[in-house]
C-alpha cells in the first residue's frame, strides 16, 4: 500500500485497505502554467474495504461499509454500503449484510 499523504488520510475503524492500493491526496493544477501542487483529504469510512490494487484520487470519500473492487480507480465519492468497481469506479449494487452483521447494519442506518 502507498499513502501519498500531502493531505490528510482518514481510515475508519475496521476498514480494510488491501495490498497494492494507492491513496493519493496530492496532484498538480493543470490550469496553471507552473502545475502547482495541491492536496485534498481522503476518507475511507468505517467497515469499508478497498480490494487489491485500488487507486483513490485526492478529495475522495469512500462511504461507511462500501466495497471497491480490485484494480478499480476511484475519482468520485462512493456512498455508504455500496459496491463499486471499474475505472472510473462506479457504484453498481447496495451491499447487503447477513448473519450477525444485520444488527450492525441496522444500528448504522
Amino acid at each position: 500500500m502507498v499513502l501519498y499523504s500531502l493531505g490528510e488520510i482518514d481510515i475508519g475503524a475496521n476498514a480494510v485497505v488491501s495490498q497494492h492500493c494507492y491513496l493519493c491526496t496530492g496532484s498538480h493544477d493543470y490550469t496553471r502554467p507552473t502545475f502547482d501542487i495541491y492536496a485534498k483529504p481522503i476518507v475511507v469510512g468505517a467497515e469499508a474495504w478497498l480490494a487489491t490494487d485500488v487507486f483513490v484520487a485526492p478529495g475522495v470519500r469512500i462511504g461507511r461499509g462500501a466495497v471497491v473492487g480490485a484494480r478499480s480507480s476511484v475519482f468520485e465519492d462512493i456512498p455508504d454500503l455500496m459496491l463499486a468497481k471499474g475505472t472510473p469506479a462506479k457504484p453498481f449494487k447496495k451491499r447487503l449484510l447477513t448473519g450477525d452483521q444485520d444488527k450492525m447494519q441496522e444500528a448504522h442506518v
